[in-house]
């Protein structure tokens, strides 16, 4: 079982939208296909169907999200002591050598990942150049539009 690597945010995130799934969304879809069953004939009876399409949804993100928690192995960034490498979990401040520009980023798993928050995928092309780099190094990244030099200003673990 391969292992999926989530800070403590993420893990909270994936938690609370499993417990609103089954606590709120499951009974709620459950009370729609009983409404629609009232109505009588199934098999001309649309809202059934998306009442049960909608039910199918959940059950399998209900599942995904079971077996995602399952495997996670969840890191605390504020815990780690990398040494001022760059490692999952940690937020990199970058400077861009062409430009200038300044971006910070924390690294965090695939699920976590939402660029305009500055969260970015441990699988992306920019995280991987960054990994185990530290102040000081130029990160080489292959993006869209050419290949890119960020230096790292600075690796914290917050």
């Amino acid at each position: 079982m391969t292992t999926i690597p989530l800070t403590l945010r993420g893990a909270d995130k994936l938690k609370a939208e499993l417990h609103r799934l089954k606590s709120v969304e499951r009974h709620a879809v459950i009370q729609a296909i009983a409404e629609a069953r009232a109505q009588g004939d199934l098999s001309e009876n649309a809202e059934y169907d998306a009442a049960k399409d909608k039910q199918g949804f959940i059950e399998g993100r209900i599942k995904e999200l079971e077996s995602k928690l399952a495997a996670a192995q969840v890191i605390d960034p504020s815990q780690l002591d990398a040494g001022g490498k760059v490692v999952f979990g940690a937020t990199v401040d970058l400077e861009d050598e062409d430009s200038g520009a300044k971006v910070t980023y924390q690294i965090v798993g695939d699920d976590e990942a939402d660029l305009k928050l500055g969260l970015i995928s441990i699988s992306s092309p920019i995280a991987r150049a960054l990994i185990g780099k530290e102040a000081g190094d130029v990160a080489e990244v292959q993006a869209p539009g050419g290949l890119r030099h960020w230096e790292i200003v600075g690796v914290r673990y917050v």
